[in-house]
């Protein structure tokens, strides 16, 4: 994170936060694709993801866990670009969950 007071900074800082769960399992999924995919999506990814992290942990963990998936086809996509970035990049942490 940096020190700019841009609106996109400020709300780059609030996803940060709002990503922060307190679920370790959610903060290692969350966290690294926000901060290494976010910038990249669409318009329509970036409100999906916003509205996703405001969904109840336990809907999140067992979404993220792929346990069950979102009816909502939107939400459904954006927690498939999560689970699949988890599992396509170098994150350890995933692999032990």
């Amino acid at each position: 994170m940096n020190d700019d007071s841009s609106p996109e900074a400020a709300l780059r800082k609030r996803l940060y936060w709002h990503s922060r769960r307190g679920m370790w399992e959610l903060d290692l999924l969350l966290i690294p694709f926000l901060e290494q995919r976010y910038g990249d999506l669409d318009e329509a990814d970036q409100a999906a993801f916003r509205a996703l992290i405001d969904e109840e942990d336990q809907d999140l963990f067992v979404w993220l866990m792929r346990r069950e998936w979102p009816e909502d086809p939107t939400r459904r996509r954006i927690v498939k670009l999560i689970v699949e970035h988890a599992e396509t990049t170098d994150n350890d942490h995933y692999r032990n969950l």
